[in-house]
């Protein structure tokens, strides 16, 4: 009990003084899936909501919580597509180059699937449930509102139970802070 009291004690002194930024940001997925089967790029979309909590002058934390369009073109087996919709939570280190404007974020990201278009027809595809990965990107401040932002997500854990295959998205985002 005295270690979480600690930890949490220097947690609020670090972050007491911090800026916090809330907004929302929505972009075009271009996403595939890298593996064993032969897929070509799909086009989706994201959105959803961005925290910013800056701890330093040029360093933030972001979380954010996403609805994500993923998946790829594939033919085999009837299918034409594979879609996967993940609610996404990447937890963001971000380096500011040039302070509050040019920044590179780097982190992980836990994926919870949501919704997907196989079922139990087609034997050959089984939808895991969660998905790992890992984020890196740039993100541009246009003004004190508005943002933009490129990120490469990289699935680090099997996108199928039976499939040697994990899922890879370019994200483009047009962001607002509130």
């Amino acid at each position: 009990m005295k270690k979480i009291f600690v930890v949490t004690l220097l947690f609020v002194a670090l972050f007491a003084d911090a800026q916090i930024k809330i907004g929302i940001k929505a972009g075009p997925n271009f996403s595939d899936l890298d593996g064993s089967l032969s897929t070509k790029t799909r086009t989706g979309f994201h959105a959803g909501s961005v925290l910013e909590i800056q701890a330093f002058q040029n360093f933030s934390i972001q979380p954010e919580f996403l609805y994500s369009m993923q998946g790829a073109k594939i033919d085999i087996a009837g299918v034409k597509d594979i879609n996967f919709s993940y609610i996404t939570v990447p937890l963001l280190a971000k380096f500011y180059l040039l302070t509050d404007t040019f920044s590179i974020e780097a982190g992980p990201q836990f994926s919870f699937l949501v919704d997907d278009n196989l079922d139990d027809a087609v034997a050959t595809f089984k939808s895991e449930s969660f998905d790992f990965g890992a984020v890196g990107g740039i993100s541009l401040n246009i003004t004190k509102s508005l943002f933009a932002q490129a990120h490469y997500v990289v699935g680090l854990t099997e996108a199928s139970t039976n499939a040697d295959i994990k899922n890879r998205v370019i994200q483009f985002s047009l962001g607002y802070n509130f």
